[in-house]
């Protein structure tokens, strides 16, 4: 029984090493070999897991080969359109000028209840507000509408609006988060001087959130 349980954990953590190697994506986010390579060593690890007679390598070996088979293939992506668009296709315009595009939605075997669910879920009711809507390669779909019907920037209203930059949590639990630190441009010993500013200790805090203009919010832990 420990040795089944010792051998989970470190399938476990080396399941994540695996997947961490192939980058930070959202399944729904997954291009097609992304997600193929996810499920089979899914499937690879569970079965040292379940049978301890099988060697750990077992395992370890095909998740290997299949992480870096990603990898490759990630890497001649980058080099070469073809080869990118064999494995994870092109686009497809489905709609264009609030007209559906039929031969396009049949090479995807689409539906037109499933194009109108996706573009309920982007707040479009009316197809003809949609002046593009494509089909991404990994299955989403990004929607262009028609000039009338997009919201206005402020560049458009002529406003000038002050920029603050990024907020982002720099105190989280009493813990000093430094990655947060380099994305609002600011170091922990200002954390700390607007901490003493303010008469609070770091352990005290529960949240604190900062800009790079120095603006910021605290909150306190509940005694």
């Amino acid at each position: 029984m420990i040795i089944s349980i010792i051998r989970t954990l470190l399938l476990y953590v080396f399941v994540i090493l695996a997947i961490r190697l192939m980058g930070k994506r959202q399944i729904s986010d997954m291009q097609p070999s992304e997600l193929v390579v996810t499920l089979i060593v899914s499937d690879i690890a569970a079965i040292p897991m379940q049978n301890t007679s099988q060697p750990l390598l077992s395992g370890i070996i095909p998740v290997l080969i299949l992480v870096a088979l990603e990898i490759i293939a990630s890497i001649f992506m980058m080099k070469s359109n073809f080869f990118r668009k064999m494995v994870c296709g092109s686009p497809v315009v489905v709609i264009r000028d609030g007209k559906i595009l039929q031969d396009q939605m049949r090479r995807l075997r689409m539906t037109t209840e499933d194009l109108c669910i996706q573009l309920r879920q982007q707040n479009i009711f009316s197809i003809e507000d949609v002046q593009y809507c494509i089909i991404e390669t990994n299955g989403k779909v990004s929607v262009l509408e028609t000039p009338e019907n997009r919201q206005p920037s402020a560049s458009d209203l002529g406003i000038k609006i002050r920029d603050n930059k990024i907020e982002t949590v720099v105190v989280s639990d009493g813990k000093l988060l430094d990655n947060s630190l380099e994305l609002c441009e600011k170091k922990s010993d200002d954390i700390y001087n607007i901490l003493k500013k303010e008469n609070i200790r770091l352990k005290d805090v529960f949240i604190m959130t900062l800009d790079a203009l120095g603006n910021y919010n605290i909150v306190q832990k509940d005694s």
